[in-house]
């Protein structure tokens, strides 16, 4: 795997608006979904405001390029008293698979959980999905569920 020192991820601009799109089609094309224009710019409006109930966004950049993207929330958990962290989306353009996007992007998300103090993050993953499950195996915890916490 190449270094990722060169991965830099920031928080998502409305600049971004276009490639995050083909980003976002990347990553529901995977998953053999499709949704209507409208959808892609409410989720976009929601992911650039300021409700604390909404989304957020980090994107990762290679050579000023994005090729990579995360969406994630923090919600309450009836087991704790502090919030915990959703990580719903994670995306890295297929030629910059290799190279540190996700593991940049994760680390982001768990550097995001412990700055709003929610020590707990999660996400889940099909199960065919071999090749992000062998990160997954590698930053977080497999739970019975074939969802991953943080380690």
């Amino acid at each position: 795997m190449a270094d990722n020192t060169s991965v830099q991820v920031r928080p998502l601009v409305a600049s971004d608006r276009g490639r995050w799109g083909e980003l976002w089609t990347g990553y529901l094309t995977y998953y053999e979904t499709t949704l209507p224009p409208e959808i892609y710019d409410i989720y976009f409006d929601r992911l650039l405001g300021d409700d604390p109930r909404d989304y957020n966004c980090l994107v990762a950049e290679l050579d000023g390029r994005l090729v990579g993207l995360t969406h994630y929330l923090f919600h309450r958990h009836g087991w704790k008293v502090e919030d915990t962290c959703y990580l719903q989306d994670l995306f890295a353009d297929p030629e910059a698979r290799g190279m540190g996007v996700g593991r940049a992007l994760i680390e982001a998300v768990y550097a995001a959980a412990d700055a709003a103090g929610a020590p707990s993050v999660y996400w889940l993953t099909q199960d065919f999905n071999h090749t992000a499950r062998q990160l997954y195996d590698r930053i977080g915890t497999k739970s019975p569920f074939i969802k991953y916490t943080r380690s």
